[in-house]
């Protein structure tokens, strides 16, 4: 009965073995992504045991996590497996799939495969992802390897899981932030301001592609004018981004600096420029 139940409720069965099945964290750990074994993984990505089997031994998804003779998959194995049905239903072959996945991963121009005009896809950051194994991501960050602050990194994307490393995705973020904790800046700060930064950076970028689309190219069905403008735009918004950002911070130092020869940086007791003093009661 419980079998038939399951067959016509698919999602109340996926539920309950979601909820048997799933690894726990252990509580002494950093917290984890959900994990499954090898059929529970395989069902929620909707193929079948021999075909993940397959694509195990073809090296298109990374190696499980292993707890004796378990094996555990985690969330980047799903996504791992949605992205290849997806390309599939492109019409992309495994082996093709195997290039691009290999290309993402390894910072290669993922548009020379995808026969597109290189500067369309070549990613403009130049930059280069580090692996580190978890010793060596502590030793970067001694002693601010905290369960929260790996949870931030993850949400941000610094960081990613890949088997039993991590990817950095930035070797020029990664040494910045080495540096600002060995000068004393914690690592939440260093994980807060970085954040602000991205935020600040996507409208940035909003404001760069919204020029290209509106006054550059209204379309982009014509590739050669679109793949000129955009290789043109380059050195131009690295330029402006650049000397906006000295110029700022030039007034704020200034503006700081100010403040602090008036003294109004360093009594606290001070009111505000803005602050009238209460009035006394009689």
């Amino acid at each position: 009965m419980a079998d038939q139940a399951a067959a016509q409720n698919p999602r109340n069965a996926d539920t309950r073995a979601r909820a048997s099945d799933t690894h726990p964290a252990s509580p002494e750990s950093t917290p984890k992504e959900r994990e499954f074994r090898m059929a529970d993984l395989a069902r929620e990505a909707g193929i079948t045991v021999r075909t993940l089997r397959f694509y195990r031994e073809r090296k298109l998804i990374p190696p499980p996590r292993r707890e004796g003779r378990i094996a555990w998959y985690n969330e980047h194995h799903l996504a791992r497996l949605r992205t290849i049905a997806a390309l599939l239903e492109r019409g992309h072959t495994l082996g093709g799939i195997a290039e691009l996945l290999t290309a993402f991963e390894t910072g290669r121009d993922v548009g020379e495969l995808l026969g597109l005009p290189s500067p369309l896809l070549t990613p403009w950051s130049e930059e280069t992802p580090v692996r580190l194994t978890p010793e060596e991501l502590a030793d970067h960050f001694s002693g601010e390897i905290t369960p929260a602050n790996l949870t931030t990194s993850l949400a941000l994307g610094y960081l990613a899981v890949d088997g039993d490393e991590f990817v950095h995705i930035s070797r020029r973020l990664l040494d910045v932030s080495t540096s600002l904790i060995a000068q004393g800046v914690p690592l939440a700060a260093v994980l807060e301001a970085g954040g602000r930064v991205r935020a600040h950076a996507d409208a940035l970028a909003d404001i760069f592609t919204t020029l290209i689309r509106t006054h550059l190219v209204p379309t982009l069905q014509d590739l050669p004018r679109a793949t000129e403008s955009v290789e043109n735009l380059r050195p131009l918004a690295k330029g402006v981004v650049e000397a906006e950002l000295s110029m700022a911070m030039d007034r704020r130092i200034r503006t700081e600096l100010e403040s602090l020869l008036t003294g109004g940086a360093t009594d606290p007791e001070q009111p505000a420029h803005d602050e009238q003093p209460a009035p006394r009661e009689d």
